[in-house]
């Protein structure tokens, strides 16, 4: 296993544990704001015009709690399937790392919904910037960046993590994730190739994370879950062999750590450093070099 950087030494600790469930929280109250208050939405979506111009700097959070589709059965199962993929990256590649991954994916999106918004605002002018204006509560061009290509992101992730892992495909055709991960991909270059230049921005920026993921992990993503469970037992072994004790019998071999009622003393009639339990301490056969 790859030992931990140093930016994990010094931030590891701040990583958000369960970081899925807090994904499909906010989701939640997406869908919660879209039945009760759907107006509301349009002050949420990340949209760098009102940001820039309007001071509305929470667009920066909030847009992560839009719903990505309409609220429906199928939405649920698809949470759950997401939720079930995240915390599975979780558990195999650290908390740390799967923050890595989810926020890097966030900050991109961020990023590429600024760099559409300056060059829509250099090469179209007023009339580019004007699509990201808000009329009736709905802006075109804001609307696209959503958390849809970042649960995407989670699903490429799995699919190159694990890709022969047997899925389900509606509930009963068998089919390895990473053929569904290929064809995704297939038909996500399609829409980047045969869509306008924001859809472009829209998925190189939500999905650079998992561009990155991929170049700079090829070699070490490839792992079964009964792979990562051994390796987290064999991890275990080698702590609890390689653990080291303070006081050891020369005679027994009982240690404080297996046997904390005993006392134990150095002999000074031995040549060299040996201890002995009170129980052989003064039975042993003194060790003379000469």
């Amino acid at each position: 296993m790859k030992s931990p950087s140093k930016f994990e030494k010094k931030f590891g600790k701040y990583a958000i544990r369960n970081l899925s469930l807090m994904l499909i929280i906010c989701y939640a109250c997406g869908y919660l704001f879209q039945m009760l208050y759907p107006d509301l939405l349009s002050y949420l979506y990340l949209n760098p015009y009102e940001i820039i111009f309007h001071g509305q700097v929470w667009r920066l959070l909030t847009w992560l709690i839009v719903p990505p589709s309409s609220f429906d059965f199928f939405t649920l199962l698809m949470l759950y399937f997401y939720y079930s993929l995240g915390t599975t990256l979780e558990r195999t590649w650290g908390t740390y790392r799967y923050n890595v991954y989810i926020f890097s994916g966030v900050l991109f999106t961020i990023l590429g919904a600024f760099l559409l918004f300056v060059y829509t605002w250099i090469f179209a002018g007023d009339s580019g910037v004007a699509l990201w204006g808000t009329y009736q509560g709905y802006s075109p061009l804001a609307s696209m960046f959503s958390t849809y290509y970042v649960n995407m992101s989670i699903f490429l992730a799995f699919a190159a993590t694990y890709p022969n892992m047997q899925i389900l495909l509606f509930f009963f055709i068998p089919i390895k994730i990473k053929v569904m991960g290929i064809i995704y991909g297939a038909l996500l270059i399609y829409q980047f190739v045969a869509g306008g230049v924001a859809i472009r921005f829209v998925i190189g920026a939500s999905l650079m994370n998992f561009v990155v993921f991929f170049f700079t992990s090829r070699g070490r993503i490839h792992m079964s879950p009964r792979q990562v469970k051994r390796r987290q037992e064999f991890r275990r072994e080698v702590k609890k062999t390689t653990k080291i004790t303070r006081h050891k019998c020369a005679i027994c071999g009982r240690t404080e750590e297996i046997n904390p009622e005993l006392e134990f003393r150095f002999c000074s009639k031995c040549d060299g450093n040996y201890e002995y339990c009170q129980d052989h301490l003064f039975t042993h056969t003194h060790v003379k070099k000469y």
